[in-house]
């Protein structure tokens, strides 16, 4: 195993359990994948250009898009946190503060530790 996988707090359980069973496959498959694979297509894993270390998660499902914010800690952790289902080419800023501020929680709550 390449890197690991956690959740910080419940905000990705939330999105999970409101996906129907084909989802939650899709999303435990590309899961496997970047615990598995060195090098992640972006195609499944992108930096979110603009923001200070926060990543994207990708899932296709149908003509259904998914996404996954994320981050990485101590280089191979990767951290979950908030996801949504994409309406629009452009994912919404709102959603991107939100990534953004969880993962400030995050490592402030972390660094107190």
């Amino acid at each position: 195993m390449i890197r690991k996988i956690i959740f910080y707090e419940s905000y990705f359980i939330e999105f999970y359990n409101k996906q129907n069973k084909k989802v939650k496959i899709k999303i435990q498959y590309v899961f496997e994948l970047i615990k598995q694979v060195e090098r992640v297509p972006k195609k499944f894993l992108k930096h979110l250009s603009g923001t200070n270390g926060l990543y994207e998660v990708r899932i296709e499902y149908q003509s259904d898009i998914y996404r996954i914010f994320c981050c990485f800690d101590e280089g191979k952790l990767v951290v979950l946190f908030n996801g949504f289902q994409k309406k629009t080419q452009k994912t919404p800023k709102k959603e991107i503060k939100k990534g953004e501020r969880i993962m400030k929680e995050y490592f402030e709550r972390k660094n107190k530790k």
